[in-house]
């Protein structure tokens, strides 16, 4: 939906005129975008579309619903992701991808998913769709339509808008590739120092040597690349780069486009974090006489106005913001605008779920993680006991792994810069007692705990409510409900964590019966009745009618196509399974023969005919009441007439 808002334009000078005018601004408001699916299955966007700036984070929100119940049986989402393409049949998590490494989370709780997206990159522009698995048979949902996400770079344009008479006068814009969401207001950078303007363009006076820059107001860190007012040589720098993630142990490579309008006295790179750590905080100092990087920074110049930093041999100290700095005779390129930002991150190997234990062997999913994502769709490459796996390329791997066994990961064509070593067979564990089935008032008691060395707190969780466990890691419940089954997950202090389907198996509930149609039943109709009865494992139903122990029907619905008056009665059904039955209360049938309606017309005319007689003996009383006093009145008139003759 678009809405077409008139509003005073502000003033606009030029050097010929002064312009008042009237502008229309266009607001176009997203409507949610509802996917409803059949039988209360449904995905809910807040957004159809989203615009962001590269760089930045976005959250990209859906709710979903599914039916409570399904013939008796509880649901349990086991399952919920994003995706944004598929493999196969397979729809693949974006959350294990490598592109996303470092940059995704989910948060979700309650029927309600947020994907958030850190450090947006071009690449990451694709449709979004949610998809939740439940324990049903079948039950699984995917959202679809989902969320365009576009990510934009701003661009600053200049617009010669009176180049014979005013050479100078320019008109800026500050542009991006989709619609960024309303109202913004932004900041502009004239040779790198902010001026007072707010609106996404504006006109001035600008020297032949200035660039321009902008930014929206609140991502001042996120700011367009600096462009010259004048086609020719201005004062500038533009980054390659403004965000760089690289692995521990590694080199990288940190550019920028510069130039200057007249000669350079020095040009330089440097940290501002680096330079706030000596004495003068105002006066950057030039990395490669800073002995944190002794030996491992040099500049490279290979080509006029490109400069390059390298950095060998990294380390996690080295991430930081850095900056390249130039001086002329009458100018000064300094840092206010945001440069290129390093993260140095080391690759980890976390045990995401067990699968299964046996006596040697345990079954796990494991992860290769990290802080952030190197730019490039790089796939892994997965070592066990030193040997290289060439059938895994994910960040995911499956496997058995026995005592001992030894698991590392890298990205590929780095693989000299592996992550450390995990041992599964360490990992926590998660394990109930008795086995087997698990009976509702049952005594069962859960086991957390780790077989690490030196030893390691765990902590057991049922969805976010934390469960107490005493010192040997163990919680009881003393009379186990149907309330308590669900997921448990038990996880250590490095966040390692596995988890537990406990199933709780219960008798039925006390079972209700519903009748269509309801009210009294017109021989030859027909009638379904409904017994529904909450159980696990799922109720298998019988029909009885009351005096007479012979079924006389089985399953959840109980249909009677052609009604007979001897189908009057009371009827129940029984809910049963392994662990109980239950029967419902009774339901009275009435069924109403075409003679007995007859009968029942006839006997309805007749009380409306003897309630009639009444009032036609009335009405005829009236009327015969009426002449009498008629005749009476003349008889007398005819008297007195006589008597006044006489």
């Amino acid at each position: 939906m678009c809405l077409n808002l008139s509003a005073a334009t502000a003033e606009r000078r030029t050097p010929a005129m002064r312009l008042k005018g009237a502008q229309a601004a266009i607001i176009c408001l997203l409507t949610l975008s509802a996917v409803q699916g059949q039988d209360g299955w449904s995905v809910t966007y807040t957004s159809t579309q989203i615009c962001a700036l590269k760089g930045s984070t976005v959250d990209i929100h859906c709710t979903y619903t599914y039916p409570s119940r399904v013939n008796g049986n509880v649901t349990v989402v086991e399952k919920a992701v994003w995706f944004t393409k598929m493999k196969g049949d397979e729809h693949v998590d974006v959350g294990t991808e490598a592109e996303f490494a470092g940059r995704v989370q989910y948060q979700c709780d309650n029927k309600d998913c947020t994907l958030r997206i850190t450090d947006l990159r071009e690449s990451d522009s694709a449709e979004y769709k949610f998809r939740f698995v439940t324990n049903q048979p079948g039950g699984k949902y995917s959202g679809s339509p989902g969320v365009t996400l576009s990510v934009t770079v701003l661009q600053a344009q200049v617009i010669k808008t009176w180049p014979t008479l005013y050479p100078t006068w320019k008109k800026v814009t500050c542009q991006s590739s989709c619609r960024l969401p309303d109202p913004h207001s932004y900041v502009w950078y004239q040779n790198e120092v902010n001026i007072d303007r707010k609106e996404s363009s504006f006109e001035e006076y600008f020297g032949d040597a200035d660039s321009i820059s902008c930014a929206v107001k609140g991502y001042e860190k996120l700011p367009s690349p600096s462009v010259c007012v004048d086609d020719q040589t201005c004062n500038r720098v533009s980054y390659t780069s403004r965000s760089i993630c690289a692995l521990k142990g590694s080199s990288v490579d940190i550019s920028c486009i510069y130039s200057h309008a007249h000669p350079a006295l020095s040009k330089f790179w440097f940290s501002p974090e680096r330079s706030h750590q000596q004495q003068h905080r105002s006066h950057p100092e030039d990395l490669r006489k800073d002995s944190h990087y002794a030996g491992r920074v040099e500049v490279i110049e290979t080509e006029r106005g490109r400069s390059t930093l390298r950095i060998r041999d990294l380390t996690e100290r080295d991430s930081a913001e850095y900056h390249f700095k130039f001086k002329t005779q009458s100018f000064e390129w300094k840092s206010s605008l945001p440069g290129t930002t390093l993260t140095v991150t080391a690759l980890q190997v976390k045990v995401s779920r067990i699968i299964s234990v046996h006596q040697t062997q345990t079954e796990a999913e494991l992860r290769c993680q990290s802080s952030c994502s190197p730019a490039g769709r790089l796939s892994y490459v997965w070592f066990k006991n030193g040997q290289k796996n060439t059938t895994q390329q994910t960040s995911a791997y499956t496997d058995y792994f026995n005592p001992g066994d030894n698991i590392s990961c890298a990205f590929s064509g780095y693989e000299d810069y592996r992550s450390p070593s995990v041992y599964p067979s360490k990992l926590p564990s998660v394990s109930v007692s008795p086995s087997g089935e698990i009976v509702e008032g049952s005594s069962v008691t859960l086991t957390c705990h780790t077989h690490a060395s030196p030893a390691a707190n765990s902590t057991l969780y049922k969805g976010n409510q934390t469960l107490p466990l005493t010192p040997e890691g163990i919680y009881n419940f003393t009379s186990i409900s149907s309330e308590d089954r669900g997921i448990y997950e038990c996880k250590t202090e490095d966040q390692l964590s596995v988890s537990l389907f406990i199933d709780v198996q219960y008798a039925p509930k006390l079972p209700s019966v519903s009748v269509s149609p309801s009210g009294e039943l017109v021989e030859g109709s027909s009638v379904t009745l409904t017994c529904s009865s909450d159980a696990n494992p799922a109720a298998n139903y019988t029909w009885y009618k009351e005096d007479d122990n012979s079924a006389k029907a089985s399953g959840q619905n109980f249909i009677i196509t052609d009604v007979r008056p001897e189908h009057s009665g009371s009827y129940y059904c029984e809910a049963q399974n392994t662990r109980g039955r239950h029967n419902s209360t009774s339901h009275h049938l009435t069924v109403v023969t075409g003679k007995s309606i007859i009968v029942q017309n006839i006997i309805r005319l007749t009380s409306v005919v003897l309630m009639l007689i009444p009032l036609l003996l009335v009405i005829l009383w009236m009327r015969k009441k009426k002449p009498l006093s008629s005749t009476a009145e003349s008889n007398e008139l005819m008297e007195t007439m006589e008597v006044r003759v006489r």
